[in-house]
């Protein structure tokens, strides 16, 4: 098939890609390199079947000659990184809503096959009712947060992808849970696990943000790209919202300790208040854990890869990435 991957040079979205090519798609990619990366795609941009576009979702132009190539849109594009969100929610509420808007209204106007919307586990809030089931209740903090603004902005964005589902676009939500693996940003998507490696191979203080007592399901990428290329095929998928994640809860501090061990670092681990990093305007969930049952009975979702074996894949190409050296 034609498809179009937005945010494609990020983390997620530059492995969704190569899988996507390995399938033997034509795949078009829009992203405008705010938090993705050209290197990314070093792999694949010599692929003739790959075409990258540097542009933003917000350019109606670009993403409507873009969509009206495609059967098929992966939306990954978004304001992503808790420090970026609580930093400037107003831009990532504007690049989330209305950036989501204009996917899913161009591609009613072009009647594609399918469009696949990339949500956030955020979306629970703080709700300590787990696992979370994906018609479960949300739980969110006070408005004067900025911290919970991604979380409704991503909520705003299932209701539209319903909304035009109900008007006959066939859509499907995905909500991840904490990917991370090679091609993660310490400033974006990944970000915890990214932040500890590159502090244990730079021989830094592996800092953990309040007590290390929440817990986060870490999901290698592997896993989540195979669930979500699942979702472009699966046709009972469609109109329904999917929890994309691994339902084995890991706390930050024994987080800490693993990649401590397993990158043999001499890096101590040092606790910081959240105030510190963030700012005041930011409250932590404590738990995030997601029942993946609906994903596994629907979609055949079965994450296979271990945190350990992971991290241990995602360690080594840290240690040859030139970024995490310096």
């Amino acid at each position: 098939m034609n498809v179009l991957v937005t945010g494609g040079a990020g983390f997620v979205g530059s492995n969704l890609c190569e899988a996507l090519l390995e399938r033997g798609d034509t795949v078009y990619c829009l992203d405008d390199l705010s938090t993705g990366l050209e290197s990314n795609m070093k792999d694949f941009i010599s692929n003739s079947r790959f075409i990258f576009r540097k542009g933003s979702i917000l350019d109606t132009l670009a993403l409507e000659e873009l969509i009206s190539k495609v059967d098929v849109v992966f939306h990954l594009a978004a304001a992503v990184g808790v420090k970026y969100i609580v930093d400037d929610p107003l831009k990532g509420i504007i690049t989330n809503v209305h950036g989501t808007e204009q996917v899913l209204r161009l591609s009613y106007k072009y009647k594609l096959k399918k469009v696949i919307v990339i949500s956030s586990s955020e979306v629970y809030g703080k709700s300590q009712k787990v696992p979370y089931k994906e018609d479960d209740d949300r739980v969110l903090g006070s408005t004067k947060l900025n911290r919970w603004s991604y979380a409704a902005s991503k909520a705003i964005d299932e209701h539209m992808a319903f909304s035009y589902a109900d008007l006959g676009l066939p859509t499907v939500v995905l909500r991840f849970f904490n990917v991370y693996g090679p091609r993660m940003n310490e400033m974006g998507y990944g970000s915890v696990v990214a932040q500890f490696i590159k502090q244990a191979l730079c021989k830094q203080p592996i800092t953990v943000h309040g007590s290390g007592k929440q817990s986060r399901s870490f999901t290698y990428v592997d896993d989540i790209v195979k669930g979500v290329i699942s979702a472009s095929e699966v046709e009972s998928a469609v109109g329904d919202v999917f929890n994309i994640g691994n339902g084995r809860p890991t706390r930050i501090a024994n987080l800490a300790k693993l990649i401590k061990k397993s990158t043999a670092s001499i890096s101590g681990i040092r606790r910081i208040p959240y105030k510190e990093y963030y700012g005041p305007s930011y409250e932590d969930a404590l738990i995030r854990c997601p029942d993946i049952t609906k994903a596994k009975r629907v979609l055949g979702y079965d994450p296979k890869v271990a945190l350990e074996d992971g991290l241990a894949k995602t360690i080594s190409w840290c240690a040859r990435n030139y970024e995490w050296k310096t």
